[in-house]
């Protein structure tokens, strides 16, 4: 089995996990391949990585990629990913979690799991995005796993976010900005804006806007083969476009046009894990002393 390795890597914790994943690893005789960055920042600290190979991009010969961090290192671990139908899973080593589902003394027993076969996959919808004129910064990194959302820059003053869906106008927003979400980033920042959470398999997206002006402004749930199209004007020229973490900077004559990619990213989960409970543990829902 050929494994990619990847972290942004945080010393605190990453580190003693990382050296147990290698363990585990070499214990199986997988073929180990670090991403390169990662690699330089552990290599003068982990003795066992020595003669492991490293990666700077992925290709269809990799079985599983293993992301060490939060759900914030699996969204930049999707960028190498993209379209290879590689599995993905996440040891948490961050805070909340709902994507990097294996916890840290839950290592050796989890991956000799998913080692063996022993796990199922859920396939999640992804957003793509294009803009007219062209962003080069796009050209390869267009799409996002969680949300594609647009704010201000450089204001304390409202946008104005334009928006239609298939054509048809939807309404003019004067917010901060404005989210479009993927039923997985809808436990992300469209949740801490008052978006519904949606189930993974749901095959819908939701538009939630950001500390909206027009206060009867609420989250929109919609199908997934809308189009939406977007422009943005303001006091100042330019704007801001989020795809995950990656920010790229627009011009207000730029116009959006965010549709379902043509590929699905696959996490690996394991046969005791379900949204559900997921959903139920993080959010605390059921803590409640009459429960």
């Amino acid at each position: 089995m050929k494994v990619a390795v990847y972290s942004l890597y945080y010393p605190e914790k990453t580190s003693e996990c990382f050296d147990e994943l290698i363990g585990v690893l070499q214990k199986n005789k997988v073929d180990i391949h670090i991403e390169a960055k990662f690699y330089e920042q552990l290599v003068s600290e982990v003795k066992k990585i020595d003669s492991i190979q490293t990666f700077s991009e992925l290709d269809e010969s990799f079985d599983l990629l293993i992301s060490v961090g939060g759900d914030g290192t699996i969204l930049r671990a999707i960028t190498f990913v993209k379209d290879f139908s590689i599995p993905i899973v996440g040891i948490n080593t961050g805070r909340l979690g709902f994507l990097a589902t294996i916890q840290t003394d839950k290592i050796e027993t989890a991956i000799e799991h998913i080692l063996h076969g022993h796990y199922k996959i859920s396939e999640r919808t992804l957003l793509r995005v294009e803009t007219n004129p062209k962003n080069d910064a796009l050209a390869e990194t267009n799409f996002a796993l969680n949300e594609i959302a647009v704010s201000r820059k450089n204001t304390t003053s409202m946008i104005t976010v334009e928006t239609h869906l298939n054509d048809e106008y939807l309404t003019s927003y004067w917010a901060d900005g404005l989210i479009a979400s993927t039923p997985t980033g809808s436990t992300g920042y469209s949740l801490s804006c008052g978006g519904p959470v949606i189930t993974p398999d749901a095959n819908s997206f939701v538009l939630t806007p950001i500390a909206p002006h027009n206060l009867n402004a609420r989250p929109l749930v919609i199908p997934d083969d809308t189009t939406i199209q977007l422009r943005v004007d303001g006091r100042e020229n330019q704007y801001l476009m989020s795809l995950d973490s990656r920010i790229v900077t627009l011009s207000n004559a730029t116009l959006i046009t965010i549709k379902k990619a043509n590929f699905k990213i696959k996490m690996v989960e394991l046969f005791n894990e379900s949204f559900i409970d997921t959903l139920r543990q993080k959010m605390l829902w059921g803590e409640d002393k009459r429960n």
